[in-house]
This record gives C-alpha cells, structure tokens and sequence, in this order.
C-alpha cells in the first residue's frame, strides 16, 4: 500500500509536468513568426523584425540565464515553472494586441525570460521522483516537447493551407494553448529539496521521519553508488566522479554554492575530453541558434508568403520529428566516439556548413527547406552524442553545471556574432551575407576538429609505437 502511494506521488507531477511541456511547445504561429511581423498584421520591415527585434531575445536569454538557475533551485523549481508560463502568456498577448518595434522587443524580451526558465522544466522532475526512474522520467519530458512542437507546427501548417486561416489565427491558437499551459503548474507538488541550496535541509528532514527509500536518500545513494568510468580511462587522476561534491554547500548560502560551483568548474573541465565536446557543444549551439533563428528571413526573401503558398510548418515538423530520430538512433550508430570522436565532429560539422551554403547560394526554396532538414537532423545526432558524451562522466550534481556553462558559452558567442553580424547597431548586414557568414563559421568549427583529430591519432600511433619498442627491450631485461 505505501509503495503504491509512493508511486502515485511520482506519476501526479511527471503527469502534470508532460501536460505542461506539451502546450508550452504547441506553437502553431512559431513557424510563420517572420511572415506574420512583416505581413499587413504587424507592417514591420526586414531590417526591423532581423535587425532589432529578434536580437532582443539573444541579448535577454544570455543576461537572465545565470540568475535564473540559481533562483530556480534557491526557490525550489515550481515558482520558476509558474514565471515561465507566465512569460509565455505576456509574450503572445504581445503578439496578438500590440504592434511598433518597441513592443515586439519588449515581446522577446519575456520570451527570452521563457526560455531561460526551460532550466526549471528540466530540473523539477528530479526532485520528487526516485534516482531509478531518472532516465524514464527524462525520456517522457523531453519527447514530449519534441511532439508538442512538431504538432503544433503541423497544425499551423494543415489551419493555414487546408482551413485558410489567417496568421493572425495562429496566434490566437498559440495564446490559447499558452492559456492551457499556465494551469499545471499551480498544481504541482512543491519539492523539499535542490541541488544547491537546500540539499542539506531535505536530507536531515529525510533522517528524522526514518525514510530511507525516499527520493532524497534515494538521489544521495545514486550520486554516490551510480558512478560511471571517466571519459579517459587513461587520466584516473581527473576521475569527476570519485570526488565527493564539495562540503561548503550544506549551509545553502549563495557564496558557498558559487563556490562549489566554481569548484567543480575548474574540476570537470581539467578532463580533455569533456573539454573537447564540451567546446563543440559551445561552438555548434550558436551556430544553430542563428541558423534557425533567421532561416525564416531567409525563405522569405527566397518566397515572399505575400505572393507564393507558404509551407513553412511542414518543414518544421519534419525537422523536429527527424531529428527526435536521429537523436534515437545514436545508441545503435557503431561509432567508437572515444576514438573517431574529433574527426566525426569535423565532417559532420562540415555538412552542417554545406547545408548552410546551400540555402544560401542556390536560393531555391525546396533546397532551402531540404538543407535546413538535414541540418537539424545532423544536429539533434551530434547533440545527442555529446551531451552522452560528456553525461558519461559525470555524477547526477554536476549535469546542470555543465550543460549551464556550455549553453552560457553558446549564448555569449552568440551574443557577439548578433552584434557584430545582425544588429542594426553593428555591421547590420542583409539575410544572405548572414547566412554565408554562418556556413563559414561551420567550416571553421570542421577545420577546429580536424586538427584535434589528427593530433589525436598521431598521439596514440606514438603511445603504440613506445609501446611496441618497449615490449622487445623488456623481454630482453
């Protein structure tokens, strides 16, 4: 009986959580976004909507990223929770009522505030669920955002070409499932304890009522038992895992945790091969973030929607859900990533950057929604493999900080590359030298990695080389 009431206690938030992440990612005017601020609804130009509304949310997710996953485990997750689905509600309130390039910056704005909070979606579930359904757990919340967007792009797609709806209608679609998405979660359980902050608190809680299976024990035996072997087995020294997480923590103060944080920074990254995809991770993400940002710019200077059927969220749709395949299919790839890991990155790399040239230079709209496909799937692999990858080496308490830092990382790249390349306020240059510009950056990223590789081999063919000479002088000793 109690461990069927454990269990019921598990499913009520994971239930909740699903529901919540599929109508925050059921967005039907996403795709149409570009076409609707620059169509007769919104009347702003190019220049306006590429080159002064859209960095706003680059700028404003770079700046709210770090306050917000402190606040997200200093409050315990929900109240984030309850700020993002505030901040998706005002965002398209925004979209639907108000109109002038003030109002559209101060939209992305709170949407950057949305985005920014994702941290506490991802994070909440592993506070009121047991260490064992982790993966379970993560797997339901993560594809269900992928399904989410992928209806919710289908369905702007079938109302605008089938039902004839009007952009505006999509909005108005989206603010209601915005609308849906703000109920959950008020329903949610508040958790009894963090990563950071109140860890300490939720454990000595835990020892009083004599609960030795509940998920704070639960977490602090996995932390401790679930140990998996070091990205190089070679380098036991820099095991991440065989060192217990810092002590100054457990009095939950802001310093103590910015210190153990900055501990386990400087930890975590002395091993090379978390370093290595670490940076592609860095690199890569910005890179996508720009692509995928402006490719809606892109096809509308290929295919005004003023004047040709747009299909837009076809091409959406069939990029999330191929690269939820791609993301699939990395555990059957048979890849020694250990090994070929640097070159995979470099020629995968590469094609991402062709993808990009080729929506760039050709400008045929049919080439363009191919390539961007292809592009995302490529992406949504190697993402994959590299957040195993770095997953792999890593105790339960330091997921956040590292994939924080990477996204931190990809964020202030990014920020540069919008300000030097994007905004009105740096060189402000057109779609297309932006795009040709971002197929350079991938090349770049493929030569980075090729010259890893190559080191790397020639390293290890040294090692062997010593190796295979030594063997004859010991046997003769």
């Amino acid at each position: 009986m109690r461990r069927c009431a454990a269990k019921m206690r598990e499913v009520y938030p994971t239930l909740l959580l699903c529901v919540y992440g599929f109508f925050t990612n059921l967005r039907p005017s996403e795709p149409f976004l570009t076409a609707f601020l620059m169509g007769p609804d919104k009347n702003l130009t190019e220049t306006q909507v590429v080159g002064e509304v859209y960095p706003v949310w680059t700028y404003s997710y770079l700046a709210l990223l770090l306050p917000v996953f402190l606040l997200t485990d200093y409050l315990r997750y929900k109240p984030v929770l309850v700020l993002q689905a505030s901040s998706l509600l005002v965002t398209y309130v925004l979209l639907l009522r108000c109109g002038g390039v003030a109002s559209m910056q101060l939209l992305e704005f709170f949407f950057g505030l949305a985005t920014a909070s994702e941290v506490a979606y991802f994070s909440y579930i592993y506070s009121v669920v047991g260490a064992d359904r982790y993966q379970r757990v993560t797997g339901y919340c993560r594809s269900v955002t992928l399904f989410g967007s992928a209806a919710g792009s289908l369905i702007g797609q079938l109302l605008l070409s089938v039902g004839g709806a009007r952009l505006l209608d999509l909005v108005i679609v989206t603010l209601a499932s915005a609308a849906v998405a703000f109920f959950p979660p008020w329903f949610l359980p508040m958790p009894k304890r963090s990563l950071f902050f109140h860890k300490a608190a939720a454990a000595a809680a835990a020892e009083e009522e004599g609960g030795p299976r509940s998920s704070t024990a639960l977490l602090e035996k996995s932390e401790d038992a679930d140990r998996k072997p070091p990205l190089n087995s070679q380098n036991a020294s820099l095991s991440l895992q065989e060192s217990p997480p810092s002590e100054g923590v457990e009095s939950g103060g802001l310093v103590n945790v910015l210190r153990m944080l900055l501990s386990d920074f400087l930890q975590c990254y002395r091993c090379r091969p978390l370093l290595a995809w670490s940076l592609w991770w860095a690199l890569a993400t910005c890179g996508y973030f720009q692509v995928v940002n402006y490719a809606q710019a892109l096809w509308e200077n290929v295919r005004p929607s003023h004047d040709y059927h747009i299909y837009n969220g076809y091409v959406e749709t069939l990029s999330t859900l191929l690269g939820a395949l791609a993301a699939l299919l990395v555990g059957y790839l048979p890849v020694r990533w250990s090994v070929w890991g640097e070159l995979a990155l470099c020629v995968l790399s590469m094609l991402m950057g062709v993808c990009v040239f080729v929506m760039d230079t050709l400008r045929n709209i049919w080439l363009c929604y191919s390539s961007y496909v292809f592009f995302r799937a490529v992406y949504m692999l190697l993402i994959t493999v590299a957040t195993y990858q770095i997953a792999a080496s890593l105790s339960v308490h330091r997921y956040a900080l590292v994939f924080g830092v990477n996204t931190f990382m990809a964020l202030l790249l990014q920020s540069l590359l919008t300000l030097v390349v994007v905004d009105s306020a740096g060189l402000g240059l057109d779609v297309f030298k932006q795009f040709f510009i971002y197929g350079g950056y991938f090349a770049a990223i493929s030569v980075v990695f090729l010259i890893a590789g190559l080191c790397k081999l020639t390293s290890r063919r040294r090692c062997e080389r010593d190796e295979s000479a030594d063997g004859p002088a010991d046997a003769e000793s």
